[in-house]
C-alpha cells in the first residue's frame, strides 16, 4: 500500500481531486472527490474535517470513487446562521454531496459522530445506502446520552447548553489518544479539532446528544462496527433488533482515531465489508 504524509495528500491527492459545489439549506459544503468507480462517502466526527480520511483515499481511490466532504460548521463548509445543529442537516449534507456527485448507491463510512450521521442518512435516504461502517462510532442511539442534558432542541430555543471551554475540548482530544498514539498524529488532530469555531464544537457536541436521535427506526443495509481497542463494543444481538445485518470488530492498540493510528488494519477490515457486500 503507497504511504502517504499528511502534507502530501493534502496538498496532492485531495487537490488534485475535484471539488463538489453541494449545499444545504444556503450552506455551501466543501467535499473533495477522488478516483472512479462504486462510491465511498467518508464522514468524519466532531470538530474534525476530511483531512480525518488521509490515510484512506489513496488506499482507495484506485478501485472506488473516493467522496470526503466537511459536515456543516467544520473545515472549509459554511455555518447556519443560527448556530443550530442537528444528525438531520449533517444528513441533509451528505445528500447533497452525493446529488452532486450523481452517484446512485454509496457506501457511508463515519468516524465518531459519523456513526450517527450516516445511521441518520440510513433512515432518511435508505434507498441511496449500499452499507454503513461506523469508526469507533454509534449506529444505535437507542439510550444514547441518556444521562447528558440538553441537546440540539434546547440550542434551538430552550435552555442553552454550556459553551465548550478550548481547555475542555483539549482535555477531550488528549483523551481519545493511547500512549502509542505518534506525535504527530497528537499535533494533526489537535490542530484540526481546536481549529472548528466555538459554535461548531458546542452546537455539534449538543446535536449528537439530542433526544431526537434515540429512535428505533429500523435500518436493512448491511453495516459493521469497526471499534477501537479503548471503545465499547456494541451489544450484536441488542444492535440486530435495529439493524438486522450487523457485524462489530475491534482493532487492538488503538485509540479513537483508529483509521489514522493503524490504517492498513482498517483498511483491510474496510476492504473485506466491501468485498462481503459485493460493492
Amino acid at each position: 500500500m503507497r504511504q502517504w504524509t499528511a502534507a502530501l495528500l493534502l496538498s496532492g491527492v485531495l487537490a488534485s481531486g475535484t471539488t463538489l459545489a453541494a449545499s444545504v439549506n444556503g450552506l455551501d459544503i466543501h467535499s473533495t472527490s477522488v478516483g472512479s468507480g462504486p462510491t465511498i462517502v467518508f464522514v468524519h466526527g466532531w470538530t474534525c474535517d476530511e483531512s480525518s480520511w488521509r490515510e484512506q483515499v489513496p488506499a482507495f481511490d484506485d478501485d472506488y470513487r473516493v467522496i470526503t466532504l466537511d459536515l456543516p460548521g467544520h473545515g472549509q463548509s459554511d455555518s447556519p446562521a443560527d448556530g443550530v445543529f442537528s444528525m438531520r442537516l449533517f444528513a441533509d449534507a451528505v445528500e447533497a454531496v452525493r446529488a452532486e456527485a450523481g452517484a446512485d448507491k454509496i457506501v457511508l463510512v463515519g468516524h465518531s459522530m459519523g456513526g450517527p450521521v450516516i445511521r441518520a442518512y440510513a433512515l432518511a435516504y435508505p434507498e441511496r445506502v449500499a452499507g454503513l461502517v461506523a469508526a469507533d462510532g454509534q449506529l444505535d442511539m437507542r439510550g444514547f446520552g441518556g444521562g447528558r442534558a440538553g441537546g440540539a432542541g434546547a440550542a434551538a430555543g430552550g435552555t442553552p447548553r454550556p459553551t465548550l471551554s478550548r481547555e475542555q475540548r483539549e482535555g477531550m482530544i488528549r483523551g481519545m489518544f493511547i500512549d502509542a498514539t505518534a506525535p504527530e498524529l497528537r499535533a494533526h488532530i489537535l490542530q484540526m479539532m481546536l481549529g472548528a469555531p466555538e459554535a461548531t464544537a458546542t452546537g455539534a457536541m449538543a446535536a449528537m446528544f439530542d433526544p431526537a436521535n434515540r429512535t428505533d427506526g429500523i435500518i436493512e443495509a448491511p453495516a459493521l462496527a469497526i471499534m477501537a481497542s479503548t471503545g465499547r463494543m456494541p451489544d450484536l444481538q441488542r444492535t440486530r433488533e435495529v439493524i438486522p445485518q450487523f457485524e462489530a470488530v475491534q482493532v487492538p492498540g488503538t485509540g479513537h482515531f483508529l483509521m489514522m493510528e493503524k490504517p492498513a488494519e482498517f483498511n483491510e477490515l474496510l476492504r473485506g465489508f466491501l468485498d462481503k457486500i459485493g460493492f
